[in-house]
Formats: structure tokens, sequence, C-alpha cells
């Protein structure tokens, strides 16, 4: 598995915004604060306000949000908003994809590769990543 660079573009935007919580946040911060293309950013935002992660305004104030408190949103959300599940091989996601999958001796590995990764990014919250701990206490 790798995350793409709009992922680890999303990453650092929704970390930012987890630092702004209860302020709207323009574009044009988010963009300068955390080096991301404006044009990239604005596509990454409505993919995350999609997938609820983040509100946004309109108008001369508009802007963004979180729309969850940072300990409610992990590194496993972000990533599923902008590139959707996560797996080492398409037959971890869906077995039916492989004539293999029933016989092959790999195939158990993969889906519980992607269990574990699934369940590590579960754990790290913004929150928890801004403090510098796995979660909010």
């Amino acid at each position: 598995m790798q995350i793409t660079r709009e992922t680890d573009y999303a990453i650092r935007c929704v970390y930012y915004l987890s630092g702004k919580r209860g302020e709207v946040t323009m574009v044009d911060e988010i963009s300068r604060e955390m080096c991301i293309p404006k044009s990239f950013l604005a596509k990454i935002l409505q993919k995350l306000s999609k997938a609820s992660l983040v509100t946004s305004y309109r108008g001369v104030k508009g802007g963004f949000e979180l729309s969850r408190h940072p300990g409610k949103i992990n590194l496993l959300d972000v990533i599923e908003a902008v590139q959707g599940p996560i797996a080492m091989n398409l037959c971890a996601l869906d077995e039916g994809l492989c004539d293999f999958s029933s016989t092959c001796s790999i195939h158990p590995v993969w889906v519980e590769v992607r269990r574990e990764v699934e369940k590590i990014l579960k754990k790290k919250t913004f929150a928890g990543l801004r403090l510098g701990r796995d979660a909010v206490k």
C-alpha cells in the first residue's frame, strides 16, 4: 500500500485544521501553511467535505473547518475519503476478484495485513497526533 500525494496533502490539511478548532480557515491559508497547491487543495477539500470530515462555508468570510472533533477523525478516515479502501492486493478487498482466493495460501496474509494496517490507522486520531499521542484521553 502506498498513499498518493493527494492523500498526503489531505492528511496535512486535516492536521492543520485540527489545530484551528472552531475557526473557519480559508483555502489560501491552508495552502500557504501546508505547502499544498491551492487548486489541488480545493479538489481535496471537496472530497473531505463529501466524506463529512470538513464543513465548507461560502462567501467573503468563507472557508473550511473540521466537521468533528479531531479526536473523532483518524488517519484511516482521511485515506479512505481520498483514495478509497486500503489493501496490499485487490483480493483482500474482494476475494471474488481473484479465482485463487479460496485456495491461495497468500490470500489470508493480505487480509491480515489489511486488518492490521486499518487497526493502526484507526488508532491515530488528529487530536492524538497534535498532542504526540495515539488517542485523546
